[in-house]
């Protein structure tokens, strides 16, 4: 069976370790470009977001499709 290594497993994020995530973002972009940095991980979470609706949307419509396909060869 596939097992998983145990340094690839990430357990809950507690504040201390958010602070510290935190901490080193403003040391890597600086206090001026973390809005910018900001806004542009939520302009791609959005746009990933959309694409996954999409997809999910384009499945169950096909999935519709093939399911009232069968159902009139059936009858």
């Amino acid at each position: 069976m596939f097992s998983i290594p145990q340094f690839m497993l990430i357990g809950p994020l507690g504040w201390s370790e958010l602070l510290i995530i935190l901490v080193i973002i403003l040391i890597f972009f600086g206090p001026r470009r973390l809005p910018e940095v900001a806004e542009a991980i939520g302009k791609s979470l959005r746009k990933f977001k959309k694409a996954s609706r999409d997809v999910q949307d384009e499945i169950k419509a096909e999935t519709k499709e093939i399911m009232e396909d069968d159902n009139g060869k059936e009858g």
